[in-house]
């Protein structure tokens, strides 16, 4: 089971396109929650921060071993998921993994995780 917090830099002016993607998994959370079975991602979060006038996204996750790379996907929900990573994340900046120190989850949820 993979864990990881990565840190990506938001394209400068692509605020308002960054709130319609966020707004775009929101309302089609069902059919999101369906893409990540395949890449047995089990939880999947977005936060979103604006430090010094620069705006990062983070994702956290929480993911199986042997899932199918979002990249490799032929919905249409992970195809638009993809169009707007293209259109607003930063390539110049380097993601930063933050390094995971504690991971709790119950031993009961964790077997069904696997």
């Amino acid at each position: 089971m993979k864990v990881e917090l990565t840190k990506f830099k938001v394209q400068k002016g692509k605020s308002k396109i960054v709130d319609e993607w966020l707004l775009f998994l929101n309302e089609n959370m069902k059919e999101t929650l369906v893409t990540l079975e395949q890449e047995k991602m089990y939880i999947e979060t977005i936060f979103r921060e604006v430090n010094q006038g620069e705006e990062y996204l983070y994702w956290y996750s929480v993911q199986g071993e042997g899932g199918q790379e979002v990249e490799e996907s032929e919905n249409w929900i992970d195809k638009k998921h993809l169009a707007y990573w293209e259109e607003c994340i930063d390539k110049t900046f380097t993601p930063i993994d933050l390094e995971m120190q504690v991971s709790m989850i119950p031993d009961h949820i964790k077997k069904n995780m696997i």
